[in-house]
């Protein structure tokens, strides 16, 4: 269902209108709330370059405490592939929660050199704690390290 379906242009244009809206403030996050608020979700876009151009896939993920992010894929994906022909491939993982008609809420990117792991115990505990959600095999795990995290909070001044 596209966004015309669900919200009539009508309403979309006059609630995203290019005007000021001052009861709101954006306000830049710590390293350590923005990966808590990436660790609250189960989903992100994970975004790496093909062919000289942006390609973003949608996964989930889990956090780890040092901050790496860990998705589980396919050995014949896009994401894989890279990985595997790369071991320097940077990536970017972004995942956010946003109320559309409150206008509040967060925003997290990570980027970071993304590797395939190949311990065979780690690889046994993510394929236990990271189910897919598509009735695809996922036979890979690939974490990203966190060297770069900014994360932005959208919220209500009066709130």
């Amino acid at each position: 269902m596209s966004t015309s379906e669900l919200w009539p242009a009508e309403e979309r244009s006059s609630e995203f209108a290019a005007t000021s809206h001052p009861a709101h403030a954006v306000v830049e996050l710590d390293r350590a709330t923005a990966l808590d608020l990436l660790a609250s979700v189960p989903i992100g876009r994970v975004v790496l370059s093909r062919n000289a151009l942006p390609a973003i896939h949608l996964v989930n993920h889990l956090v780890e405490a040092d901050g790496r992010i860990v998705v589980r894929t396919r050995l014949t994906s896009m994401l894989t592939s890279s990985v595997r022909a790369n071991s320097d491939v940077v990536v970017a993982y972004q995942a956010d929660e946003i109320d559309p008609h409150q206008r509040t809420g967060w925003s997290v990117v990570v980027t970071g050199l993304a590797r395939p792991v190949t311990d065979p115990e780690r690889i046994a505990r993510y394929e236990q704690l990271l189910h897919p959600w598509a009735d695809r095999m996922m036979d890979t795990v690939i974490e990203i390290e966190a060297s770069i995290v900014s994360g932005i909070r959208l919220v209500d001044k009066a709130g």
